[in-house]
């Protein structure tokens, strides 16, 4: 009798100290870096042309920052490819313009915008051939225009249209990727294309494309950094990792121009005096931050827009999907 009242003793003493012991792991400062050891991929969304993010591959940033887990890179040829991509959960992160997200949040994809990036005022414009018969922005009425649906692009291309004082009916929108973009234009069977760098530099050099309007003619814009909202929830201390990763790039960038140069040229297989011509618009330093009130105002005054003249079928909330950073003690 002795021994099993022992032994009942024991046993409840050991349970009790097991429960302590798993309270106390729940709550323990390091709990965070336990979940982060358990992220075992981390699948990346990119385009040619995002410099962050082709640094930060080739110098191997994120492997550093993230010891043990396998980086997947996944190259779109625009950002709605890329946020399709992110909804079905076959990237974890990516960087896109200022309208795909727009675009997901009101086809009620998954994402969250995690940071953000000053897109240089002159780094997207409305191309025209340099003989067009195209002078104002008035006669652009009735002309076929390419555009990416759901681009930055496309964003510029309303603004445009608002401010001739034209709608979507009084042209012929083209919807095509860069790539397609870039034939039909050399080929004259577009009148005019709202494209972004690097293809905008490119037909400049290239093909002599004239820019009618160019983004000074509007307010600052800025490029984004979105995130799967499963991989946040999963790996929570993840997100600000990957941002110190990004302005670590940028820093490297400001540090080595001529090997970014390089990089930026053997991924988009431009000329140098074209890749030179991008990278020169590039603001120095190109940081990255977590979203401050006006760059959502500014992403608002977009989706409005949007909604306004029908581009998107419902109002959205763009304050609802933007990741809010954990407060630092």
């Amino acid at each position: 009798m002795y021994s099993l009242k022992v032994f009942l003793i024991s046993s409840f003493i050991a349970l009790g100290l097991s429960g302590c012991q798993k309270t106390s792991s729940d709550t323990a400062p390091g709990q965070q870096s336990v979940q982060e050891n358990k992220l075992k991929t981390l699948a990346i969304g990119y385009q040619k042309s995002s410099l962050n993010l082709l640094v930060a591959r080739q110098q191997q940033l994120f492997e550093q920052q993230f010891p043990g887990v396998q980086v997947a890179w996944k190259e779109f040829p625009a950002g709605p490819q890329m946020l399709e991509a992110l909804a079905v959960g076959a990237i974890d992160f990516g960087a896109v313009g200022n309208t795909p997200p727009v675009f997901a949040q009101a086809a009620g994809k998954d994402l969250k915008y995690i940071g953000y990036e000053v897109v240089p005022q002159n780094a997207q414009a409305l191309l025209i051939p340099a003989d067009s018969s195209i002078r104002t922005l008035a006669d652009l009425k009735g002309k076929r225009i390419a555009v990416q649906k759901g681009s930055s692009a496309h964003e510029l291309l309303a603004k445009v249209l608002q401010k001739a004082g034209l709608s979507w009916q009084d042209i012929q929108p083209i919807w095509l990727p860069p790539a397609d973009a870039r034939a039909a234009f050399d080929k004259q069977s577009i009148d005019a294309w709202s494209i972004w760098e690097p293809y905008l530099s490119a037909a400049e050099l290239d093909a002599k494309a004239k820019v009618l309007i160019d983004g000074q003619a509007f307010a600052r814009t800025y490029s984004f950094y979105i995130a799967n909202p499963q991989f946040i929830e999963q790996h929570p201390g993840a997100t600000e990792k990957i941002l110190q990763s990004l302005n670590t790039a940028d820093q490297w960038v400001l540090q080595h121009q001529q090997q970014a140069l390089k990089i930026y040229q053997q991924s988009t297989g431009l000329k140098q005096n074209i890749a030179q011509r991008v990278i020169d618009k590039r603001l120095k330093p190109s940081p990255i931050y977590s979203l401050k009130p006006e760059v959502v105002q500014a992403q608002q005054e977009i989706a409005d827009l949007f909604q306004q003249v029908k581009l998107i079928p419902k109002s959205i909330q763009v304050s609802q999907v933007v990741w809010v950073p954990t407060p630092k003690n």
